[in-house]
């Protein structure tokens, strides 16, 4: 090959690379050093109000960022309410009357374009920093979320429907689905462990407790008040022992098999990820760092950047 041909092949391999790692690069904790200094402090106050108010909020906060970024990336798209052109994802399986939050983020939107002054700050950097800083509100880790994510002028219920996983899922789906994203098995069960805080619901439940054989039954019974097998489809339970508190106490229970939902008892069912299950039970360091990596590495899917998007002026609607 000529030195002119091997010119070209090393700057198309320069191009690809480029093209591969520009998304990535584009994303930075200091995005609105400049343009808005004040606005991580903001979101960080309106979310510790609200999870003071009610900690349970800090649990739908971080929820609202998975669910955004496994359905076409982190985008925002979660937030948008239906309309003619807009078919919501928060009337899909996974959303409908289970995802909330929604208020508590329209308040951080409102205060954070009146610290910086106008729009600057789109919805979907507001979920993944109300995500990390719900956490730490509850006493878990802290990372550098990187930022600059725009914001869709779309969304899908279908895609909703398709890409989130389910609480009925056995390993191997969650494996896959978790794949499907770009996260591996680590992944999987370190951002589960996103399960130390909050509540599910009864409907979300009730097959485990009364169906699984892989259960305390002690558990199981204490379940059943509040989860009958007809009706209460509503009623809530903690997902473990210590919803209040980011901890580790979710692996703990997953190893004496009170893990509330299927999806959570299938990381601890004598498949390939018990023994990280096993090791988060009882180091508490490994975890937290490990979480912040995995929230920074699910932050990056399918960012729309650059001229990509828009900044929504309203999170429920596109401009």
């Amino acid at each position: 090959m000529g030195s002119r041909g091997y010119f070209f092949v090393l700057l198309h391999a320069f191009v690809f690379v480029s093209l591969a790692t520009s998304v990535f690069s584009q994303l930075t904790p200091n995005y609105y050093d400049y343009s808005c200094p004040n606005a991580l402090s903001t979101i960080k106050s309106v979310v510790e109000a609200a999870v003071q108010k009610e900690y349970r909020m800090g649990a739908s906060l971080l929820r609202l960022h998975f669910h955004d970024c496994f359905v076409n990336g982190c985008d925002g798209s979660i937030l948008l309410d239906p309309s003619p052109t807009i078919d919501s994802e928060k009337n899909s399986r996974a959303n409908f009357q289970s995802a909330r939050g929604f208020e508590v983020v329209d308040e951080i939107k409102g205060a954070v374009d009146e610290a910086c002054g106008k729009p600057v700050v789109s919805c979907a950097d507001i979920l993944a920093v109300a995500a990390r800083d719900s956490v730490v509100a509850l006493g878990g880790p802290t990372w550098d979320v990187p930022l600059g994510r725009r914001d869709s002028t779309t969304a899908s219920r279908d895609a909703a429907d398709a890409s989130i996983p389910a609480a009925f899922f056995n390993l191997s789906q969650l494996i896959t689905n978790f794949k499907n994203h770009g996260l591996d098995e680590k992944d999987l069960v370190v951002l589960s462990g996103g399960h130390s805080i909050g509540y599910a619901q009864c409907v979300a439940f009730r097959d485990r407790i009364y169906n699984d054989s892989n259960i305390d039954p002690n558990f199981a019974q204490d379940l059943k008040y509040i989860c009958p097998r007809t009706g209460g489809d509503t009623n809530l339970s903690p997902l473990d022992q210590t919803a209040a508190k980011f901890d580790i106490q979710y692996f703990s229970g997953l190893v004496q098999k009170n893990g509330l939902l299927h999806s959570d008892q299938e990381l601890f069912n004598g498949g390939c990820t018990d023994e990280l299950v096993k090791e988060y039970s009882y180091d508490s360091d490994d975890f937290f760092v490990d979480f912040g990596n995995s929230m920074i590495k699910m932050g990056n899917i399918q960012p729309l950047t650059g001229n990509q998007g828009e900044i929504r002026v309203n999170c429920r609607k596109v401009n």
